[in-house]
């Protein structure tokens, strides 16, 4: 089974076109005669950085507990059918239950 990643990809790159587009601003040289500006550029691309990296990294680990979570999933389904079966007869029943109360 696949799981679609697609929001987590949109938000992936609209933060990665984020950060380009920082990442232009910054490569801007015309400012550097003023120091302050040159330091705080520099701080902000240090940052920038870190937060790439940080995303990134984020990103790797939130696909691997996915994907360790759905192989468990998986392996529980194989181990146990009928309590899977067992547990989603149960849960269409209470839904059923509460749609006919309606």
């Amino acid at each position: 089974m696949k799981f679609s990643n697609r929001n987590a990809s949109d938000a992936v790159s609209s933060l990665e076109q984020l950060l380009s587009d920082l990442g232009s601003l910054l490569s801007s040289k015309e400012l550097d005669s003023v120091p302050q500006i040159r330091d705080m550029r520099q701080r902000l691309g240090d940052g920038v950085s870190h937060v790439r990296d940080a995303v990134s990294s984020a990103a790797g680990e939130t696909a691997h507990r996915t994907r360790e979570a759905a192989r468990l999933g998986n392996e529980y389904a194989h181990d146990e059918p009928w309590r899977v079966a067992g547990m989603a007869l149960a849960v269409g029943a209470v839904i059923g239950f509460c749609l006919a109360k309606r």
